[in-house]
């Protein structure tokens, strides 16, 4: 096949890595891909967002499959604008359509599909800015913390976890009254906290069948000790020990079996990759957010322990036929740990030259934000610039391969957390 793949990050080059390592896959095309993905497939530089470029180079270039990564093509509609053109309305696309998408465009339309498909997730009211009186009031009556979600996409920034009454009510009128996260915040979810540990599930549906993918827990801080402003996410692990079988039964009985049983039942077309944000709260999961494709730096945690060919687990997402793929997972570790330019995520400087190591043994090396400047030296181009992963038997040996790697890799001002999977093996201990 020819296969088409968007999106930029370490999440679209760990993709790329997985799909040109199958023998389905005869050309790879990444739009825009980064340095990385330029190195084991053809980079087209088309913006995610250029649904008529999208469109045209599918058509000259006999793209037999399309695979989105990103959310923004998602949510405003790619896979809609592509079928409702007669020449490519039966192509494969591994994305949902944008209805489905709603389910992280719009965190209210989330949670309602939550409570009227029975899924476990915490207490809610939705404020936009005519209700503000009734959202402060409604504030007084919530213990704390308390949280509040800009409804529509906030490139991750848009969840404020306050710890006094004073400070959500400030917060409160900063989203709805002075527009704190744009069009994003105008309408506020205010949320019961839910206290547990966090982890992450990444499920494949083609809208009726589903596969369970490696579970991952991310490290969302900048800081060590899960300190400082939020990010992308600075590392991941996968698995996680505190989902054991008996946790993971309950979150596909409670969780996976009734999200993809309401998909259905309200005919919303769904052919993609669910993330399910969980807590696991004495064992009970309850759901946090709903993503609608993998998230990132998870993928390059999850996907390299998929054993089983993963082109014909796209394709079998695409056409409906995903009941007859056998998934296969390795029982071995990964382990990511995310190298990202001083100063992230606030201002931080590019295009310094990147040294990487000859030997990368026990571990592969994924780019996100990289670019080759005019010499053909490799750079950094965005915040997060690297992905490392390492594999082990174990936890501890997948870190210290993760960890041998990164330290072999340079340049100026570059920095990363040292506590990556630091506190599992507390609790493995």
């Amino acid at each position: 096949m020819n296969i088409l793949l968007l999106g930029s990050g370490g999440r679209e080059h760990a993709f790329a890595w997985k799909i040109v390592q199958s023998p389905q896959c005869s050309r790879l095309f990444v739009a825009p891909g980064n340095a990385g993905t330029a190195e084991i497939a053809q980079n087209i530089p088309l913006s995610v967002t250029d649904f008529q470029g999208i469109h045209q180079f599918i058509l000259d270039n006999a793209i037999d499959m399309v695979v989105i990564g990103p959310e923004e093509p998602l949510v405003k509609g790619l896979v809609d604008f592509l079928q409702s053109k007669t020449d490519t309305a039966n192509l494969p696309i591994v994305g949902p359509s944008q209805l489905g998408a709603t389910l992280e465009g719009s965190k209210d339309f989330s949670k309602r599909f939550m409570q009227r498909n029975g899924v476990p997730t915490a207490a809610y009211e939705t404020f936009n800015a005519t209700q503000i009186e009734a959202g402060l009031a409604y504030l007084e009556k919530q213990s704390l913390p308390i949280v509040l979600k800009a409804d529509g996409l906030a490139a991750g920034k848009g969840v404020l976890i306050c710890l006094s009454l004073e400070e959500a009510k400030a917060s409160l009128k900063e989203m709805l009254l002075e527009a704190k996260f744009g069009d994003a915040s105008s309408k506020v979810v205010v949320e019961e906290f839910l206290s547990g540990i966090e982890l992450s599930v990444f499920v494949a549906t083609d809208g009726k069948s589903y596969k369970i993918l490696p579970e991952a827990k991310d490290y969302k801080r900048i800081g060590e000790g899960d300190t400082g402003l939020n990010t992308g996410g600075m590392g991941a692990v996968s698995p996680v020990i505190f989902a054991d079988e008996a946790f993971l039964k309950k979150v596909e009985e409670k969780i996976v079996k009734p999200t993809i049983a309401g998909l259905e039942k309200e005919k919303i077309d769904f052919k993609g990759f669910l993330f399910i944000g969980l807590m696991n709260k004495d064992g009970e999961p309850s759901v946090i957010e709903y993503n609608v494709r993998m998230g990132d730096p998870e993928t390059e945690a999850v996907l390299p322990r998929i054993e089983s060919d993963f082109v014909d687990l796209l394709h079998g997402i695409a056409t409906g036929t995903l009941a007859d793929y056998e998934l296969s997972i390795s029982p071995k570790f990964a382990t990511t740990v995310v190298m990202v330019s001083g100063g992230y995520p606030e201002s931080y400087e590019k295009g310094f030259p990147i040294t990487l190591p000859k030997s990368t043994a026990g571990s592969v090396i994924f780019h996100a934000g990289t670019a080759k400047n005019s010499s053909g030296e490799l750079v950094n181009q965005g915040g997060r610039v690297l992905a490392v992963t390492g594999f082990g038997e174990g936890l501890t040996e997948a870190l210290a391969n993760a960890f041998s790697t990164v330290e072999k890799i340079s340049w100026t001002k570059a920095y990363y957390r040292k506590d990556i999977g630091q506190d599992i093996l507390k609790l493995k201990n």
